[in-house]
């Protein structure tokens, strides 16, 4: 018998201390997660599309759940005043070009002719007048034939005849040049001002129909048919598939392997196999910082926003709010 060597019931207590021991570094080694796996959500950025001018919703031509393409019609308010101010503004134009052009046009022809006559007359008047005056001057000088009075009246009415045909002249010759610079211009000044108001109604009734600007998924339909629909308030939710993200925030530990354009792949629950994603946006600051950075478990707590965009047919298997594993490097 070895008397340094203990004895079996001495060996067989050592060496259940030592299972012991180690079970713990087992457990832990076995329980381990990856430390590149890191869990992360899904999040949508929406699309919202109102009109900019409130009424009734008319017309609701999408569901909650349905693709839409570019262009495609999803709701109508109620537009009867906007096109009753559009076929107003139409009016008003026409009435404005109509102006201008009469002002850029002399005066019609049966007013020239109507001038023209009354010139003639006024000729014809003073040629009388004239004669009438030359005749009470030849009888001024025979005495008693007549009084310094019948001449003196004979010349103001040869007077007035020769004024009203100058007069006449004048008016004919505006007649023929038209309006004066200043009025065809304000005739044209209203003309555009009118056509503006047209585009204006115009663009006032047209976004009283809402179109999808993109394609994408309708999200949520927020108003019913019949309801009043306050300017600016958003009718239809839209989810375009490269508004489709997800979002990780990574240790600081490992941000520096981490790039913009590496592929990291995406484990969704229920889904057959991993999604590839790529890394678009890595924020620049931390989301939480110790007060201290002292240690390196205060080191450990840092962490960075990353984002991942994706395929729009990987995106559409996608939902904002989903629970997600993100590995990198693979």
């Amino acid at each position: 018998m070895n008397l340094n060597s203990p004895p079996a019931s001495i060996h067989k207590l050592l060496l259940l201390l030592g299972s012991l021991a180690l079970a713990p570094c087992v457990f832990t080694s076995c329980s381990r997660p990856n430390a590149q796996m890191l869990q992360g959500y899904v999040e949508g950025e929406f699309v919202y599309v109102a009109s900019p001018l409130a009424g009734a919703l008319e017309t609701l031509n999408v569901k909650r759940g349905s693709q839409v393409k570019p262009g495609d019609l999803l709701f109508a308010l109620d537009s009867a005043s906007e096109k009753d101010a559009r076929d107003g503004a139409e009016g008003q134009l026409r009435q404005a070009e109509a102006n201008w052009q009469d002002a850029q046009q002399g005066k019609r022809p049966t007013e020239i002719e109507s001038l023209e006559a009354q010139l003639q007359q006024a000729r014809a008047t003073l040629a009388l007048s004239e004669k009438e005056l030359a005749r009470q001057e030849e009888m001024a000088h025979v005495r008693g034939a007549t009084a310094q009075q019948d001449v003196d009246r004979a010349r103001s009415l040869q007077d007035q005849d020769h004024q009203k045909v100058a007069q006449l002249e004048a008016d004919l010759k505006t007649a023929q040049l038209g309006s004066r610079t200043n009025q065809v211009a304000a005739a044209a000044a209203n003309v555009k001002a009118m056509q503006a108001r047209l585009a204006k109604a115009e663009w006032d009734l047209s976004q009283k129909h809402q179109s999808a600007p993109q394609a994408g998924l309708v999200f949520d339909t927020l108003y019913r048919e019949g309801e009043w629909v306050a300017a600016g308030r958003p009718v239809v939710a839209l989810l375009p598939p490269q508004n489709v993200k997800v979002r990780v925030f990574v240790p600081q530990t490992i941000l520096g392997a981490i790039h913009p354009g590496d592929s990291a792949r995406v484990t969704v629950d229920g889904a057959a196999s991993p999604y590839t994603g790529k890394v678009s946006f890595i924020s620049p600051q931390a989301e939480y910082t110790p007060p201290v950075l002292y240690s390196q478990e205060n080191r450990d707590k840092l962490v960075f926003l990353v984002e991942l965009v994706f395929e729009p047919e990987t995106a559409a298997n996608l939902h904002p709010g989903q629970p997600v594993d993100v590995q990198f490097g693979h």
